[in-house]
């Protein structure tokens, strides 16, 4: 699993983004993730669609892993998505 979660997580961190951002965002909140500090809210956390705790056929199914804030997937738990607000126009944090 060390294995699968290192190549995922390398796989997110160079996803080019529509707006040629690099890395995957946050698929709760769809805000930029931090990939080069670990420990922090904003840090990347490897997060399941179906979570492992209620689905463990799917803990190592690729298919099944999601990008995600280490404090998005922390409030999540094993609870289904809140729902999206859908695709945001702009980034208006920055």
């Amino acid at each position: 699993m060390r294995e699968l979660k290192r190549v995922y997580r390398e796989e997110c961190e160079n996803e080019v983004q529509a707006d040629g951002s690099i890395g995957a965002r946050c698929w709760l909140c769809g805000q930029p993730v931090n990939y080069d500090e670990h420990g922090r809210e904003d840090s990347f956390e490897l997060d399941h669609y179906y979570p492992a705790s209620t689905h463990p056929e799917h803990y190592e199914d690729p298919s099944n892993f999601k990008p995600s804030h280490s404090s998005c997937n922390r409030e999540r738990g094993n609870k289904a998505p809140r729902p999206g607000l859908g695709v945001l126009s702009r980034n208006w944090l920055e």
